[in-house]
């Protein structure tokens, strides 16, 4: 089922059981697709590395919104943002954990036969497209770096 499929599917589900919170995290969503779609020179179809990427940006716009509406102490504009995330979240691959993360990125340099930091933007490429959603790029970088120069 495509994203888009997921999200009118949500979207049905959170207009018959009135949930505010839901539908606005959902039309976001469904908004942010439409507009990519546009962009996207006639293509109907949207690519997962492209619909992660979206997704991705949208949970992060929320979590900055709401961080600042803390700093202010508007707990009430943070709250909806926090839950939004959350809801954009699920639509998210599931994150990797830190060991599988590090046997990935291992087996990446012993294939490309990378040595030293010169070789790092050519791993972190090919660890992104591999990984793409599922681990935060700081630390995906941060691996790699302690991999290549550590080893």
């Amino acid at each position: 089922m495509s994203l888009e499929n997921k999200i009118t599917t949500a979207l049905k589900k959170a207009m018959k059981s009135k949930d505010k919170e839901a539908l606005n995290a959902y039309r976001a969503i469904k908004s942010a697709l439409l507009l990519l779609k546009t962009e996207g020179k006639g293509t109907i179809q949207i690519a997962e590395a492209d619909e992660i990427k979206l997704l991705q940006k949208l949970v992060k716009q929320r979590q900055e919104s709401a961080s600042l509406f803390r700093a202010q102490n508007r707990d009430d504009l943070a709250i909806p943002e926090e839950s939004q995330a959350i809801l954009i979240r699920q639509f998210l691959p599931a994150p990797m954990d830190e060991e599988t993360v590090k046997k990935e990125v291992e087996s990446i340099i012993s294939q490309l036969g990378a040595q030293g930091m010169k070789d790092m933007g050519k791993v972190m490429g090919i660890a992104n497209s591999k990984m793409a959603g599922r681990v935060d790029g700081k630390k995906l970088a941060s691996i790699i770096k302690e991999k290549l120069v550590g080893g």
